[in-house]
């Protein structure tokens, strides 16, 4: 149970707000429930998912990228609503076959073929874990599969974004609405 309020007001007035649930609603298929305990606090939820916005379309990492560092960090977090949430995102917003979800949540990064895709994987679960850690050489190998400085400080914002929702959702205990699946497979021993 959730420990605050899962604000589900009847109609929502505010603009910014609907438009928020509208991509959701078309990126996961429904409203779920962590947007409800973001109402609580309506003036940040309308900034923090403005910005969240504009770190997931106006940097050079694509949409595919950042979900599968929002799974792998919200997976390190121990978060099994976000996991599951980038789970949907990647798997329902972005067509991106169950299977292949199901086999990034069971194998991490491990199992990733692709150069670049797992040089951003590494350096998010780096900045994720160890901050202080990241060396030059990291910086360089973000170079070396196409970021600028743009994209380093968007890949760097985008692991503190996922973070925060991964310590929101956490620290407020928000009730799981995703598929049990996506749970059982990141969270799974083994």
């Amino acid at each position: 149970m959730a420990r605050v309020k899962i604000v589900k007001p009847e109609q929502i007035d505010d603009p910014a707000i609907a438009g928020i649930f509208e991509w959701v609603t078309q990126m996961e298929g429904s409203v779920p429930n962590h947007f409800y305990v973001e109402l609580n606090f309506p003036d940040f939820f309308t900034a923090k998912l403005g910005a969240t916005k504009v770190l997931w379309e106006a940097g050079e990492l694509t949409m595919v990228e950042i979900q599968h560092i929002g799974i792998v960090v919200s997976q390190a977090n121990g978060c099994p609503y976000c996991t599951a949430a980038f789970c949907t995102i990647l798997n329902h917003g972005l067509k991106t076959a169950e299977v292949y979800v199901a086999g990034l949540l069971q194998r991490g990064v491990g199992g990733v073929d692709d150069v670049r895709l797992k040089t951003l994987l590494d350096y998010a679960l780096k900045v994720n874990s160890d901050p202080a850690g990241i060396t030059d050489e990291d910086i360089e190998g973000l170079r070396g599969v196409g970021l600028t400085d743009k994209g380093i400080v968007q890949i760097t914002h985008v692991v503190s974004d996922f973070a925060s929702y991964n310590r929101l959702n956490l620290a407020l205990d928000t009730d799981y609405d995703y598929r049990a699946v996506w749970q059982q497979l990141a969270f799974s021993p083994g």
